[in-house]
């Protein structure tokens, strides 16, 4: 590979303590060859997170905020601080594999033009996790949800379009958005769209970019030969988390559906928690939807989030 420029990583840390050595400790062989700076912005750890950036990882640039100011915005303030030709997002509950980013870097010079590049994760169990890219929402999808048709007919191309289908993410693809847990940018690119959208405090931040890079004419694209080992939702509870989710897929709707597709989306959303949530009381297992129907007050309007009352 040719010079391929400095990579800025970012990695916005929230308790992340026991996940440091794995992520952080990984990097440099995932890296090889291929110069980068790592950028760590702790979002007001309440453990030994930001002691061990200090003390075991010296290499690393450290962002302290006093509170907790949500993924979007820490990434911002991460990316800002970048020197790099790159802009690349890394979660910290991953496990990089051997010339992942180098691959990853590689596989973006030589695909100039898509703008937004990720690759393929795995459980620490050696599955295939699909979250490292999804179709984008749209009225459709979220009335699928709505009805219980994407649950019903899981995968489906027609009812359930944002999971993509069957596909393994085994090959290189376009996909609608790619997750913000391993993504790569041209320096040039994240200002052309301003980076994240800070209206959204965590999830549907990805989303709103690979719209906005669509919108611009750019084509998010993957490659399995960069491979991340990630520890799925490590840092939230499963209430909370979809507390979160849904938040974020609210204010998605409101900020890229028009007409009647708006109230509509939203409507959707809750008909779609009150589903799972009313099979989840009667097959009397705890899946957290029954919490997240009973907090939707608090996610149905988007961020920020409301309190109940």
């Amino acid at each position: 590979m040719n010079d391929p420029g400095l990579v800025s990583i970012v990695m916005v840390t929230y308790n992340s303590a026991d996940w440091l050595d794995s992520s952080i400790g990984t990097i440099d062989r995932g890296a090889q060859d291929v110069p980068y700076e790592v950028i760590a912005v702790d979002n007001a750890s309440a453990d030994d997170t930001v002691h061990q950036l200090t003390t075991r990882f010296p290499q690393v640039r450290l962002i302290a905020n006093s509170t907790n100011e949500g993924f979007a915005r820490a990434v911002n303030r991460g990316a800002a601080a970048a020197a790099g030709d790159w802009i690349l997002l890394l979660n910290p509950d991953t496990e990089v594999e051997s010339g992942a980013i180098a691959a990853l870097v590689s596989f973006a010079i030589a695909h100039p033009g898509h703008g937004i590049y990720g690759g393929r994760t795995v459980t620490p169990e050696g599955d295939v996790d699909p979250a490292s890219c999804w179709g984008l929402p749209s009225v459709w999808s979220t009335a699928c949800f709505g009805l219980g048709l994407s649950t019903a007919f899981k995968k489906s191309l027609l009812f359930d379009p944002e999971s993509l289908g069957r596909w393994q993410r085994d090959s290189v693809r376009e996909v609608g958005f790619v997750s913000g847990s391993l993504l790569l940018m041209p320096r040039s690119v994240w200002a052309e769209l301003r980076g994240f959208d800070e209206r959204f405090f965590v999830y549907g931040e990805d989303a709103d970019l690979g719209a906005r890079a669509h919108a611009l004419g750019y084509r998010p694209i993957v490659t399995p030969e960069a491979t991340i080992v990630h520890a799925v939702g490590a840092s939230s509870t499963r209430v909370n988390k979809l507390v979160l989710l849904f938040a974020g897929k609210a204010t998605y709707a409101e900020t890229h559906f028009h007409g009647l597709g708006r109230p509509l989306s939203k409507i959707m959303l809750q008909s779609g928690v009150g589903i799972r949530a009313m099979l989840s009381r009667a097959t009397k297992r705890e899946t957290g939807w029954a919490g997240a129907w009973e907090r939707r007050r608090e996610w149905r309007d988007g961020f920020p989030l409301r309190t109940q009352g």
